[in-house]
């Protein structure tokens, strides 16, 4: 539960959420214009069905488009799809990278601000500053 809610503040931090959800918009708008389109998907859910085989590129061909609007509409929301199956990962592993960088800074800033200042450290603190040191050494 807490993964899902840090993936949702991220794609909340980076805008992305407003991707997501416009191309949820538009997958629902598609899947109504291709009920209307194409003689061969009747219902709703049918339609909603074939939307997602176009947008996993699954195609599982139980509904097939054989009007040209219905064919022009599932090339633009297949392309459309693929591009927002690929930047929402993207964005959180970059945003994830930079998180990263941004605490290995801090800490190495840390870190030098406690050697700068040594002849101020108490007994205690330069035995906690010894075993840090020995950790990092181990790690390599």
């Amino acid at each position: 539960m807490k993964k899902g809610r840090v993936f949702w503040s991220i794609l909340k931090r980076t805008n992305t959420d407003k991707i997501a959800a416009g191309f949820g918009v538009y997958f629902l708008v598609s899947a109504f214009f291709i009920m209307l389109v194409e003689p061969g998907i009747h219902r709703f859910g049918e339609s909603v069905w074939y939307c997602f085989s176009v947008v996993t590129t699954i195609g599982f061909g139980d509904f097939t488009a054989v009007t040209v609007l219905g064919r022009t509409a599932s090339i633009v929301l297949g392309i459309y799809g693929v591009i927002v199956l690929a930047l929402i990962p993207g964005v959180v592993a970059s945003y994830y990278m930079e998180i990263v960088k941004i605490r290995a800074r801090e800490s190495a800033e840390e870190f030098l601000y406690k050697l700068e200042h040594l002849e101020e450290m108490s007994r205690e603190e330069l035995r906690e500053l010894s075993e840090q040191v020995k950790k990092v050494k181990l790690k390599k």
